[in-house]
C-alpha cells in the first residue's frame, strides 16, 4: 500500500516536537490549505442546505445522535461545556503546547470543514505563547480524548487557567481570562464546527505518547552508555559487543545497541583476567536486551508519525462526501504507549540488574559489597539499591497495559474504548522514575571508578559523573547525586542522539 504524501513525507517525531516547542511558530495557512478548508466547508454547507443530517450540527452528541439540534452556536458551547469534567494534574507545559500544535496540524488539512479564519486565530494564539492547562485524568480516548480537549478549548473562551513562562523559562499557572485578555482582549467563542474538530481527536494521548517516545529513546541510549562504561571498568569480554553477533542474528536493534556500547569500550580491551569468559545476562545481553527496546520504540513512534500526521476527527468530508466514522479511537495511540511502556520496564530492569552487578563482591571482580570502602562501618549504596528495586516494581504497576482495563460507556454509544492517555500518563510517571534507576547506576559506576583507582575520562561524562559522586569516604545521603547523575545522563543521552542523527 502506497501511503499519502503527507504520510510519507519524512518528518520525524524530532521534527514535531521541536515544532511545537514554546520558541517555535506555526505558520499561516498557505493558498492550497485555504483551498482545501473551504471546500471542506462548502461540502458541509450543501449538505446542511439539503436537509442532511450531519453528526453534531444537526444531531446531539453521542447517544443523543437520535434527538435533532436546533443552533450551531449552542452546540458548540453546549459540546465543550457538558465535556468539562476531566480532573486530576494538569499535564506538562511541553505536552500542553504539542496537543494544540496537534490539533492545528490536523484541522488545517482540509477534511474538518474548519474555516481558516478561525484557524489563524487559534495559530496567533499559540504562536503568541498561550497554552491551556489541560487535566490528565478523565477520558477513555475512545471519541478522542474528549474530556481533556473540552478543557483545552474551554480555555479559549476564558475559563479555567493558562500555562504563562518567564524570562528565565519557569513555568507557572494562571487564569486564562487574564491572559486572553492581556493577548487579545477577549475570549473566543467556538462554533461547533470547529468545536467538534478541536475535541474529537486523538491529540492528549497522542501529544503524552509522542513526549514519552522521546524520552524512552533517551533512556534506551543512556542505559547502553552506561552498559559500555561498565564494560569497560569491569574488564569484561569484549566479544559479548562485537557486530558479528548482531550480524548473524540480523536484528537491527541489536546492532545499533552494540555499536552505542561499544563507543564506550577501550578499541583495544581485553577480557581481564579474573573475568569469566561469560558475563552474567544483565551485561552480556545487553545488545539484545536494548535492540529489542530500540526496535519496539521506533516502532511505536512509526506509529504515533503517522497518527500526528493524520486527521483523526468525525465527521470528515473527503471528496465532496460526508463520511461518519471513528478515526477518533486512539488504539493505535495506546498500543504504541503500552509497547512504550513494556520498552522502559525492560531497560530500567537491566539498568537495576546491572546496579546489582556493581554492588556484588561476586560479580565487580571482589570488591566491597555495596561499594563501600568501609564495610561494617559504612553501608555504601545499600540505600540506592533498595529504592531503584522500588522504582523497577513501580514501573511494573505502571506500564500494564491500559488496554486490558477498558470498560463500555457513554450509553451503549462508546462500548469499545481503548484507555490510551491513561496508558500515556502511567508511562510518563515510569520514565520518571526509570531515569531515577539511570541515576541510580551512574552513581554505582561513578563510586566504582573511584574503587578501581581510575582517573576518569575527560571526554563524555565521566569526569563530571565523578564530581558530583565523589568517593564515598564516610555514608552521606545519596538522593541528591542520583538526581543529578540522571539530570547528567540524560543531557548526554540528548547530545548524542541529535549528533547521530535523531530517529
Amino acid at each position: 500500500m502506497t501511503l499519502p504524501a503527507e504520510l510519507a513525507a519524512d518528518v520525524t517525531l524530532a521534527d514535531i516536537v521541536a515544532g511545537a516547542g514554546w520558541d517555535a511558530k506555526i505558520a499561516p495557512c498557505g493558498p492550497d490549505d485555504i483551498a482545501a478548508m473551504e471546500r471542506s466547508a462548502a461540502t458541509i454547507a450543501r449538505r446542511l442546505d439539503a436537509d442532511e443530517p450531519i453528526y453534531g450540527l444537526t444531531q446531539g452528541f453521542g447517544p443523543l445522535v437520535w434527538f435533532e439540534a436546533e443552533s450551531e452556536l449552542e452546540q458548540g458551547r453546549s459540546l465543550i461545556a457538558h465535556l468539562a469534567t476531566a480532573q486530576g494534574r494538569p499535564l506538562s507545559p511541553e505536552v500542553c503546547r504539542l496537543v494544540v500544535w496537534l490539533r492545528l496540524n490536523s484541522m488545517r488539512k482540509g477534511y474538518s470543514a474548519v474555516t481558516p479564519e478561525f484557524w489563524q486565530k487559534l495559530a496567533d494564539l499559540w504562536n503568541r505563547g498561550f497554552t491551556p492547562v489541560i487535566p490528565q485524568d478523565g477520558t477513555v480516548s475512545a471519541s478522542g480524548d474528549l474530556q481533556p480537549l473540552a478543557h483545552a478549548a474551554l480555555a479559549y473562551t476564558g475559563f479555567g487557567d493558562a500555562w504563562v513562562r518567564d524570562e528565565a523559562g519557569r513555568w507557572d499557572t494562571r487564569p486564562a481570562e487574564r491572559v486572553l485578555a492581556e493577548l487579545v482582549g477577549e475570549p473566543l467563542d467556538w462554533p461547533v464546527r470547529e468545536a467538534l474538530a478541536f475535541v474529537n481527536g486523538t491529540g492528549v494521548g497522542l501529544a503524552a505518547a509522542i513526549v514519552n517516545q522521546r524520552s524512552a529513546l533517551r533512556l534506551t541510549r543512556a542505559v547502553a552508555v552506561l552498559t559500555g562504561r561498565l564494560g569497560h571498568l569491569l574488564q569484561a569480554n569484549p566479544e559479548h559487543f562485537q557486530p558479528g553477533l548482531g550480524i548473524a542474528r540480523g536484528q537491527l536493534g541489536q546492532l545499533v545497541a552494540a555499536d552505542w556500547i561499544r563507543a564506550e569500550l577501550d578499541g583495544r580491551a581485553r577480557r581481564g583476567a579474573d573475568r569469566p569468559l561469560q558475563e552474567p545476562y544483565s551485561l552480556r545481553c545487553g545488545p539484545q536486551v536494548l535492540g529489542a527496546v530500540l526496535d519496539q520504540v521506533d516502532f511505536a513512534g512509526q506509529v504515533l508519525r503517522r497518527e500526528a500526521n493524520g486527521v483523526t476527527d468525525n465527521p470528515i468530508t473527503f471528496e465532496d462526501e460526508v463520511l461518519h466514522g471513528g478515526n477518533f479511537h486512539a488504539m493505535p495511540v495506546g498500543f504504541a504507549s503500552e509497547q512504550t511502556g513494556l520498552a522502559v520496564h525492560m531497560t530500567a530492569y537491566l539498568a537495576e540488574r546491572q546496579l546489582g552487578l556493581v554492588l556484588s563482591p561476586e560479580t565487580n571482580g571482589g570488591l566491597p559489597p555495596m561499594l563501600t570502602p568501609r564495610p561494617g562501618r559504612g553501608a555504601g549504596l545499600a540505600g540506592v539499591q533498595i529504592s531503584a528495586t522500588s522504582f523497577v516494581s513501580k514501573i511494573r504497576q505502571l506500564v500494564q497495559p491500559a488496554s486490558l482495563t477498558t470498560l463500555p460507556t457513554n450509553g451503549w454509544n462508546q462500548d469499545h474504548v481503548p484507555m490510551a492517555l491513561n496508558s500515556a500518563t502511567g508511562v510518563a510517571e515510569a520514565l520518571d522514575l526509570g531515569w531515577l534507576v539511570v541515576g541510580s547506576l551512574a552513581v554505582g559506576l561513578a563510586q566504582l571508578t573511584h574503587l578501581l583507582g581510575h582517573r576518569p575520562e575527560a571526554a563524555g561524562p565521566w569526569r563530571a559523573l565523578a564530581e558530583l559522586s565523589a568517593p564515598l569516604e564516610a555514608d552521606r545521603p545519596l538522593g541528591g547525586e542520583v538526581r543529578a547523575a540522571r539530570d547528567l545522563l540524560a543531557d548526554h543521552a540528548a547530545v548524542l542522539l541529535a549528533r547521530d542523527g535523531d530517529r
